[in-house]
């Protein structure tokens, strides 16, 4: 028994013999890592595995989540023809009634050029066709004059409207006027105006003169629910209050070079398509988006403003 506890004895962590065996143990183990037929476990790089193909997933977009890809920009309509002549690209703020006044066209017809289903609804950066499609922008117009020597007036989408007699007017009696229709003096045809006879719209004073930055018209002055005339034969091609900075207003159209503006007016007389005669009374005046009462009155060859008084009669 003493024998026996002995030899464990020896053999304890703390005895000579166990640290003896430990040291040859551990230099055992190291001279089997540095033999040359002992390898290391290496990865082979040379040929790596294939990784597998992306599986196909369609995109779900949450509303209010974020994308990282880039997305394909969707063109406007039209932007082949952008700056091309006949053509308009949108603008902000630009509504159709406004992009058709600006280009002197009825704002149905430049829709339904356009093909807009909801003329409400057009986006920066479309490109609008604002002549019609059978009509060569870069040609001038020539007015048709008849043989009776009368100019036969007609807009652009190829509907004749009542024609103005000329200064050597025909010896037959003139038509008597509608009741609504204010009697005036025919005014002499002007160089430019092709024989349109124009009339004051309006029988106040000129409080505002034309300027083509601010006013682009003419400020008449008047008393609410004073008679507002046509200046000229024409057709209204617009009549309602859609256009900002008019109030109640109404826009006639003449010929294919020339429309009239009526703005601020308390009570429309006219509507769309109607036609109307030089002197017919087709509003009241009023203060309707305006400081005061008044007329706001301008004419437009081509779309672009032009001063009133270089036209109408002297008074």
């Amino acid at each position: 028994m003493k024998q026996q506890d002995r030899t464990f004895s020896s053999f304890s962590p703390r005895s000579p013999r166990w640290s003896a065996l430990m040291l040859m143990a551990a230099v055992a183990v190291l001279a089997g890592c540095a033999s040359p037929n002992t390898r290391a476990p290496v990865e082979d790089r040379r040929n790596p595995p294939a990784k597998p193909a992306p599986t196909a997933s369609a995109t779900i977009v949450v509303p209010g989540s974020v994308i990282t890809e880039a997305s394909p920009v969707k063109p406007q309509p039209g932007i082949e023809n952008a700056g091309k002549p006949g053509y308009y690209t949108v603008k902000a703020g630009d509504t159709l009634i406004r992009i058709a006044l600006d280009n002197g066209q009825p704002w149905r017809d430049v829709g339904r050029w356009n093909g807009l289903d909801n003329p409400n609804l057009i986006e920066v950066g479309q490109v609008l066709r604002v002549v019609p499609p059978n009509v060569d922008p870069t040609v001038a117009t020539v007015k048709p004059v008849t043989a009776a020597g009368r100019v036969e007036s007609r807009t652009l989408d190829g509907k004749p409207v009542a024609a103005a007699p000329s200064a050597a007017g025909s010896n037959a009696p003139p038509a008597a006027m509608p009741a609504t229709t204010a009697a005036a003096p025919p005014a002499a045809s002007r160089d430019g105006d092709e024989g349109l006879d124009w009339m004051w719209p309006a029988n106040g004073p000129v409080a505002t003169a034309f300027d083509d930055v601010k006013s682009k018209g003419l400020a008449i002055s008047g008393k609410a629910g004073d008679p507002v005339f046509a200046a000229a034969d024409g057709r209204v091609v617009y009549a309602g209050a859609g256009l900002r900075g008019y109030g109640n207003l109404i826009i006639v159209k003449h010929n294919a070079t020339y429309l009239t503006a009526y703005a601020h007016n308390q009570t429309l007389l006219v509507k769309e398509e109607q036609a109307v005669r030089r002197g017919q009374k087709i509003a009241e005046m009023g203060a309707s988006d305006a400081e005061r009462v008044q007329l706001h009155f301008e004419i437009r060859r081509q779309g672009k403003p032009i001063d009133p008084a270089k036209l109408l009669p002297p008074r």
